[in-house]
This record gives C-alpha cells, structure tokens and sequence, in this order.
C-alpha cells in the first residue's frame, strides 16, 4: 500500500500546489498572458470555472479557488484514509486536518518557488518567461526583507532569510498542532 499511497499524495499533492499557485497569481496580480500563468490557468479552469459563477470573490481573494484548494486537501486525506486502512469513518477532523494541509501545501510551494527562483537567478539571467512570474509572485515578500539587510556586493541573501522563515514556521507549526504536521 505505500505504492499506492505515495502515488496518491504526489498526485493530489502537485495539483494541490496548482491549484494554490493560482490563488497566488491572482493575489499577486501576474501577468495572465505569460505561458505559465496560462497553464496554470487552463490547468484548473474546468473546476474553478462552475465554482466562481457561483461562490463570489472578496476582492483580490478568489473564494472558489480556495475552496476547490481545501476540498482537494480533504479529499486527499480522505483517499489517503482508504487506501490505507480500507475504510473511512468521515469526521469533522478532516475538515481541521484539510486545513491544515492547505496551510502546508502553500508554504511547501513558496519554498519551491523560491528555490525555482534562485537557481533561475543563476542560470537564465531574466529572460525566462517563468522567471517573470516567479519573480512577480516573490518579490512582494524579499523586498522588505532587502530593505532590511546590508548589501553584500551584489549577493542576495534575501531568498536565504525567507527559506529560514519557513524553515521556522514550519517547526514551529510542528511544535504546535504536534506530529500530524510533518504527516501532511
């Protein structure tokens, strides 16, 4: 059962992170005409699409998206649920556990956002359509942080501050909620 249940998370896992990465682009306000943007865009339509005509925005706040984000996290965790014991007793726990799931999966892609960011840095030198809009979504939150830090000579530390942000965030959610954080 681990195959399958590897198999499982890593699927509603990455589409998970797409669904969130549009949530992101919307918040951030990217360029839509961008390839990424527009396959995020066309990768989660078919669903978002019926969902907005229904449940309204609060202004830059697509509710849709979230809620089609938190219902993948529970349906993820409810999947995983059958796969291993073979049956489901469904509570209102999930809906807590597909929370914080959600909360997990949105810091786990800025970690990959950022890391795809600074290796593009090195690489591509600004001419990557992707690193235009990884560079709209990050840069919201590395600006203050730059602000802050003395300049290096043209070293950007501030990718590496924002990392152990996260990295404390996420042991400190951990030290919180308990071990069902790091089994999300």
């Amino acid at each position: 059962m681990n195959a399958m249940s590897f198999l499982i998370s890593t699927v509603f896992d990455l589409y998970i992170m797409v669904v969130i990465l549009r949530i992101w682009l919307q918040m951030a306000r990217t360029d839509f005409y961008n390839p990424f943007s527009q396959f995020i865009v066309k990768a989660t339509q078919p669903v978002v699409s019926p969902l907005r005509r229904v449940i309204p925005s609060i202004g830059s706040l697509d509710l849709a998206t979230v809620l089609f984000a938190y219902v993948l996290c529970v349906v993820k965790f409810v999947a995983l649920q059958l796969v291993v014991s073979g049956g489901v007793a469904f509570g209102p726990e999930f809906l807590f556990i597909g929370l914080i799931a959600l909360a997990k999966a949105a810091g786990g892609l800025l970690f990959w956002i950022l890391l795809v960011r600074a290796i593009l840095s090195w690489v591509s030198q600004g001419r990557s359509p992707i690193e235009y809009v990884m560079h709209q979504l990050t840069e919201p939150m590395l600006a203050p942080i730059r602000k802050i830090l003395p300049q290096m000579g043209g070293l950007d530390l501030s990718v590496l501050v924002l990392f152990i942000v996260l990295q404390f965030a996420n042991f400190l959610m951990g030290d919180l909620i308990g071990p069902i954080w790091y089994s999300l």
